[in-house]
């Protein structure tokens, strides 16, 4: 097992495969400076483990305010209740709320990790391009990016003029059973672009640096979906 470690300063790595659970996303952290934000929540088995790489990086559990789930696939929001049940807040898009919500297995896609999700009510309900949420002193905006789902988002924040992208999952895969649909993930990844971001977080594959790598990641993978 890998040890937690900082992205930039505020953020941080506390999950993922080489970190907790095998079936995990990648679970970043965002210190707001007196609050703390998860990004994802993993697969629902790794909640202790996560909670312990944000003490081992020195940080108080108790300051974290949100969960923020990027989509409503299982490996992304199995430990949303967990985290949930310690007080922090479940933030998600309205089209994700017939997985994060309702539970729906085929829009969890916990068929393909053998496990039951536990569904959760949202306690803010994202809706429509952009909304920002305060962690602290950062500012977060939540920029839906559909496409992979129709309710995924890609969460971004500015830290000393570096720019922070959450795009979990910009590499696929799409099924039309849980909502996936090319046209709009081309056009959600064309909006990523536009940001300009210094730093990629992915879901699954970890960190990209500089502005130049990470447009080209993204671009690697219109080139690999395009007609």
């Amino acid at each position: 097992m890998h040890k937690p470690g900082e992205i930039v300063d505020g953020v941080y790595l506390v999950g993922g495969q080489n970190l907790t659970d095998m079936r995990d996303c990648c679970v970043y952290l965002i210190d707001g400076g007196g609050e703390l934000a998860l990004v994802d929540a993993g697969v629902g088995l790794s909640g202790w483990s996560i909670l312990d790489n944000i003490k081992k990086l020195g940080f108080d559990q108790k300051l974290l305010k949100y969960v923020i789930a990027t989509h409503g696939h299982i490996d992304h929001i199995g430990g949303l209740s967990f985290f949930q049940s310690l007080g922090a807040k479940v933030v998600a898009h309205v089209l994700e709320l017939d997985a994060i919500s309702k539970g729906l297995a085929h829009l969890t896609a916990e068929q393909y990790y053998r496990l039951k999700y536990q569904p959760v009510e949202a306690d803010l309900v994202l809706k429509g391009e952009r909304q920002d949420i305060q962690i602290g002193g950062r500012t977060l905006h939540c920029l839906h990016t559909p496409g992979h789902t129709p309710g995924g988002i890609s969460p971004y924040v500015d830290i000393n003029k570096v720019r922070v992208l959450f795009g979990q999952d910009i590499h696929g895969p799409f099924n039309a059973s849980w909502g996936a649909d090319l046209d709009q993930w081309q056009a959600s990844m064309e909006k990523l672009i536009k940001l300009k971001a210094d730093i990629l977080c992915e879901g699954h594959f970890g960190v990209y640096q500089p502005a130049d790598r990470v447009r080209q990641y993204i671009e690697h993978y219109l080139e690999q979906y395009a007609d």
